[in-house]
This record gives structure tokens, sequence and C-alpha cells, in this order.
């Protein structure tokens, strides 16, 4: 089997308020954003999409429960290796993230700061040394 794209999708409470959130900390426009679905084209292999929870439970439930049982609990982590971590970090605060633990070396050698976005989802900012 050849992969030959990858997409994340993050199940969200609020399409458009995550829209703009993901504009922010990602430093760009969605490639694609209709209602039930927002896509951020990372490069040309990777993206991040949002869908909203009532979208996905029509596709998942009964057999799953619905997505928004889930809201706040951290179901994912995006690590996101970054230029000028502490901008970032700081933009995505001002935009709505929480900060879950402040940049500073981890034992694995990256600095990383950790931020939750408005559902729960664990954002990593990260910098190599």
């Amino acid at each position: 089997m050849k992969i030959n794209q990858l997409e994340f999708i993050l199940y969200v409470s609020n399409q458009e308020k995550s829209t703009k959130f993901y504009e922010t900390i990602l430093r760009q426009n969605p490639s694609l954003n209709v209602p039930g679905m927002t896509e951020f084209s990372l490069n040309e292999f990777v993206k991040i999409g949002l869908m909203p929870n009532e979208g996905i439970a029509k596709i998942i439930t009964p057999i799953l429960p619905h997505p928004t049982s889930g809201n706040g609990i951290p179901r994912c982590e995006l690590y996101l290796q970054v230029e000028n971590i502490e901008t970032i970090f700081e933009e995505a605060k001002r935009a709505g993230a929480i900060e879950i633990s402040p940049i500073e070396l981890r034992d694995w050698g990256d600095t990383v700061g950790y931020v939750a976005d408005f559902d729960g989802h664990v954002i990593a900012f990260a910098t190599k040394i």
C-alpha cells in the first residue's frame, strides 16, 4: 500500500471559530473552507482538517460515542516544529489557546511549549536546539 496524502481531521464544536484559530497558528488561509469541512495544506502531502462534531456524528454514531462527549478531553496532539517559537506560542494564546505547559527544554532535546485549542486538542510548538 502506498499512501499518497495524509490528513489529520480534528472534530470541533465550532468550525468558524476553530478555522480562525488555526489560520492564526498555522499562519495561512484554508485550502478548503465549506460548511462541514475546513482544510489546511501544510505541504503537498499533509493536511489538517476541521470537521464539526455534528457532521462526523452522522457517520459514526451510534456505533461510537458522539464526539461532544469527548470535548475537553485530550484526544490528540499536533506537534508542530516552528521557527520563532516564543512569537507563535504567544499568538496562539492571544487567539484563545489555553497554556498547558510553558516553553522549556524537554528531556528528548526539543524546546517545546504546549497549549490546547477550544476543543481540548493539544498543540505542541517545538524547535530543535
